[in-house]
């Protein structure tokens, strides 16, 4: 049996220059790298931290959308948070995308550069 495997993309799907797919597709299973808070062209926005929040996970929200699917597909997240203090923010903006019963969730503080505050990665599962 083989497993079909696409890079889906369309129209709204955030580019970047780095050497990465912003989304893989292997079946239903769906992969989606590193978001964060850049504009269509992968040209960074700083922004406050829930600015960059709020654009990262749009943004995760175009590619899933390449891939068929949407933030309620979502089975897995992995956050990435600069400021351990913003931890009680992203915890309260966190709950506005995503409801019970939520994804698995695993978030790193004190990890990225001082030009981001906030990066997101998910794994959805596609609807039929």
């Amino acid at each position: 049996m083989s497993t079909n495997v696409t890079y889906p993309r369309d129209a709204d799907t955030p580019t970047s220059h780095l050497p990465f797919s912003p989304v893989v597709r292997v079946g239903d299973l769906v992969l989606v790298s590193g978001q964060a808070s850049v504009d269509a062209t992968g040209k960074l926005v700083p922004d406050t931290f829930e600015g960059e929040f709020r654009r990262s996970i749009e943004n995760m929200r175009q590619v899933l959308k390449a891939a068929g699917c949407d933030l309620k597909d979502v089975v897995q997240t992995r956050n990435y948070v600069r400021d351990p203090a913003d931890v009680p923010r992203y915890n309260e903006l966190y709950r506005e995308y995503f409801t019970a019963p939520y994804p698995t969730r695993t978030t790193i503080t004190n990890c990225l550069p001082p030009t981001l505050k906030y990066e997101v990665e998910c794994v959805a599962v596609a609807r039929r």
